[in-house]
């Protein structure tokens, strides 16, 4: 058994560093190769400075030399040797850290910019699926963990090695018998240092992941704020996040345990080196055959390299670390949404605007059909509304018509051409969509409006407001159109937010309207208003409707009744009323809550 287990871990280090190759040629390929002129530049730099640095022992044994043969030089020559050789690894030190460190955060910035376009482009359901904690851990953590991977894979690897070349090298010049012990003891330590590296690796994905977690945690508690106080919970979040801590807190422990094993095992043996090597000087000095001053260069040169060959044992817990990191973004960039273009689509004409859905079904993935034979048509220059019990599928035939889903059965479409064969741009761009749920950016109310069309002017901005009701609030506020609206829309009512986001869709003067219960947060005089607005908004487009007031769609020239993801009852208010069916239910349900003085 202790055998198999032994096979198991090599065998699980062998997979380790095979993908660690395969990752090591992928940031080679995609990130660093462009760099390559700079990477040149840098090298060269570096080799100047391992050059300079080994020059310093040859120094020594030189001055000491030249003390024993009295030579004059020493007064002026070797000041002006020792000056120059610093100034040249002063100033290539200065120019190869800050080319590498403009390589290393340049990669990060660029994998950055990489990863938000693939969240761009993904689908809904991938960004809702995750927490939204692990993703922004991929944008801080995993990126910083990348770049100092290259800044020290940069610097371990080119300018360590050429310094431990150089001052091994002039270890050999000086006394080759003396270097061959000094350089036989390194190898011992690399076998323990590269299993350390992998467990490093191992513990390092387990951190990323808890960091996520305690970035949700905190994203939750703050957002939900004010339920945690009002149901008394900050005992149990308290827990919440104390558990969180703690098992980051000892995963790190773990991590910082493997890496420093290094430690102990790098300066044994160099304290074992050194102790080797000066036993033998002490010796040669002994028995006469020297003096000390023959081997300070020597000794200068063992004390040199120690540093470099520290750097370089470390370097192994530093990749791995990154190579998980880069795993994980490497997992999210290489993600194929399944809500893509087909190479052959074309723009969406949309001529009038007729919007139809045959035999559609979908699920999210459980046991129970969203939708389930689902036949609809909303014909041009009319209004539709979807009224049912919560669950029923309204919203999902909401997502299926801009394909932020995709059908699983039937079609979707618009003047007769199926929405999966059109560009997703010209789709979406003939689609303005007002939620109960707004969504507003951290920006002024001016930006947020113009979301809606990114060129308009400022009259055009102001003209949207006013027909959304919004125009007089937002000129009360402390910078009128400049205001910062806040994290989410925070400094507004939710109101206010719902005004905003209208006008934007009055902006946006798409042909194709979808309105999910847009003056859910209006008061009675702005709901009067804003229903005004979106009469006149109305005329000429095709409007579908969720309602959740069966109220606000007395007008509608069609209303659907969904109810488990199947149409049950089709047609305007005074039939489906007449039916006494699950709509005159539903209705009579809310007018009996009104006339009882509750808000539905």
């Amino acid at each position: 058994m202790l055998a198999n287990s032994e096979n198991n871990d090599h065998a699980k280090g062998t997979n380790l560093d095979a993908n660690a190759k395969i990752l090591a040629r992928r940031m080679w390929r995609d990130w660093m190769r462009q760099h390559k002129k700079k990477l040149i530049i840098a090298t060269f730099l570096m080799i100047i400075v391992a050059g300079t640095t080994a020059a310093y022992p040859l120094l020594i044994d030189w001055s000491y030399n030249m003390f024993v043969a009295r030579d004059p030089r020493i007064l002026w020559l070797m000041p002006l040797t020792v000056l120059f050789v610093t100034t040249a690894k002063g100033m290539s030190s200065y120019g190869q850290m800050v080319i590498i460190q403009s390589i290393s955060w340049r990669v990060s910035t660029d994998m950055q910019k990489a990863m938000f376009d693939a969240l761009l482009r993904a689908d809904l359901a991938r960004i809702q699926n995750d927490r939204t904690g692990a993703l922004a851990v991929r944008f801080t953590n995993d990126t910083n963990v990348i770049q100092n991977m290259v800044m020290r894979a940069c610097n371990n690897l080119i300018r360590d090695v050429a310094m431990v070349i150089a001052l091994v090298g002039a270890m050999f010049y000086l006394d080759w018998g003396l270097a061959l012990i000094a350089v036989s003891l390194y190898p011992i330590a690399a076998m323990p240092i590269l299993k350390i590296g992998r467990r490093v690796r191992k513990a390092s994905n387990t951190v990323q992941k808890q960091v996520g977690g305690i970035t949700s945690l905190l994203g939750e508690s703050l957002e939900g704020a004010r339920m945690v106080k009002s149901y008394g919970l900050e005992a149990y979040e308290a827990k919440r996040a104390s558990e969180e801590f703690e098992g980051r807190y000892v995963t790190l422990i773990s991590m910082v345990k493997a890496r420093a094993r290094m430690e102990p095992i790098i300066e044994t043996l160099s304290g074992l080196t050194v102790a080797g090597v000066l036993s033998l000087i002490g010796w040669r000095i002994l028995d006469g055959v020297d003096t000390m001053g023959a081997f300070s260069g020597f000794v200068t040169a063992l004390v040199l390299v120690a540093r470099p060959v520290r750097a370089i044992g470390t370097l192994n817990a530093v990749l791995q670390e990154g190579f998980a990191a880069a795993q994980r973004v490497f997992d999210l960039l290489d993600e194929v949404p399944t809500i893509h273009e087909k190479p052959d689509a074309k723009p969406l004409q949309v001529k009038a605007g007729l919007v139809q859905l045959k035999s559609v079904g979908f699920s999210y993935g459980e046991d129970v059909a969203a939708l389930s034979g689902v036949d609809m048509e909303v014909k041009p220059n009319t209004t539709v509304a979807l009224v049912g019990p919560s669950g029923a599928g309204k919203s999902t035939v909401f997502n299926l018509i801009p394909r932020l889903y995709d059908a699983g059965t039937g079609t979707v479409s618009i003047d007769g051409t199926n929405v999966r064969d059109v560009t997703l741009a010209s789709l979406r761009n003939a689609i303005a969509v007002v939620s109960q749920d707004v969504i507003l950016f951290n920006d002024t109310v001016r930006a947020n409006i113009a979301f809606g069309k990114l060129n308009a002017s400022n009259a055009q901005i102001e003209e949207a407001a006013k027909a959304a009701a919004a125009h007089d609030f937002i000129t009360a506020l402390p910078n009128g159109y400049e205001t910062q609206v806040g994290d989410r829309g925070g400094r507004l009512s939710g109101g206010e937010r719902q005004r905003i986001s209208l006008a934007r869709a009055i902006l946006k003067d798409a042909p194709i309207l979808l309105l999910d219960e847009a003056t859910s947060s209006l008061d009675s005089v702005s709901e009067r208003q804003v229903q005004a607005a979106l009469e006149t908004l109305k005329r000429g487009r095709t409007t579908l409707v969720i309602a959740h007031r069966l109220s606000t769609v007395r007008d509608a020239d069609r209303i659907y009744v969904l109810k488990d993801g199947k149409i049950v009852e089709t047609g305007n208010h005074d039939d489906l009323f007449a039916q006494d069916g699950l709509y005159a239910r539903l209705c009579r349900l809310q007018f009996q809550e009104q006339a009882a003085g509750e808000t539905i």
